[in-house]
């Protein structure tokens, strides 16, 4: 399984994915999950997947060697790009062409053909955006109102992410409720687990601030993780019981 949540703030954007791969209860592999596409002082462009690895790893190696163009037109690269709807439109692409060449062997195999994207960033002055990109190549984008996606395993995670996060939170407020929100669903599914990679590219800065790994007993997710915890159990406690059963018990 896969976790991966992108967090678009008025200061910018957080991205964060899980690394865990599992083809089974004996074959579980890490793999990156997050992809950069930047040029500094150009544009700064992240990329998070879920789904099928073989089709995932494709459609990378596509839009990095490039996409072919429809009618003649040029092959185009997704570093080549001039606005993120576009990118967003040739990611689609990518991901229809991967399909068109694939489908024969995934429909004698009886398999699925699965991929989802989170894509994010900005490109020279236009705004920065975030999308969710599906398997048919399709998209939506984030909005101010919901200023957070998520892609893989995403249903225990929501929760504080629909309760904490808003548009003005803070951008390493919003960097601390997505790896609450990754350790959630670490803690419900067995599917999910570290290496943790985590991305900041601050608003009109086109280049990323933060690009890090957590690694397994990391101290600051650690303390996360125990304080977290120990800040539920306070919350459970200091709820008062339910007024119901027998009276004075």
């Amino acid at each position: 399984m896969t976790y991966c949540v992108g967090l678009l703030v008025e200061e910018g954007l957080v991205m964060v994915a899980d690394t865990r791969t599992n083809a089974g209860l004996d074959d579980i592999s890490t793999y990156r999950k997050l992809h950069h596409f930047n040029v500094p002082g150009e544009r700064v462009m992240m990329l998070a997947s879920a789904g099928n690895l073989s089709v995932t790893q494709s459609v990378l190696s596509m839009l990095a060697e490039g996409v072919a163009g429809d009618d003649g037109e040029p092959t185009l690269k997704l570093t080549e790009t001039t606005t993120m709807f576009q990118a967003a439109q040739l990611i689609g692409k990518a991901i229809r062409r991967v399909r068109a060449i694939e489908k024969a062997g995934f429909e004698a195999a009886n398999l699925r053909f699965s991929i989802s994207l989170l894509f994010g960033g900005q490109i020279g002055n236009e705004p920065m955006r975030l999308f969710l990109i599906y398997s048919a190549g399709n998209f939506i984008e984030c909005s101010t109102d919901a200023p957070f996606l998520q892609i893989g395993e995403h249903k225990y995670g929501k929760p504080i992410l629909d309760r904490a996060v808003k548009f003005e939170t803070d951008l390493y407020d919003a960097l601390k409720v997505s790896l609450v929100s990754m350790d959630s669903t670490m803690r419900s599914n067995l599917g999910v687990g570290l290496p943790i990679d985590i991305a900041v590219a601050r608003r009109n800065a086109l280049d990323l601030e933060v690009s890090h790994r957590i690694e397994a007993g990391e101290s600051y997710f650690h303390d996360l993780r125990e304080r977290w915890s120990a800040a539920l159990r306070a919350a459970h406690r200091a709820i008062p019981r339910p007024p119901y059963g027998p009276a004075g018990h």
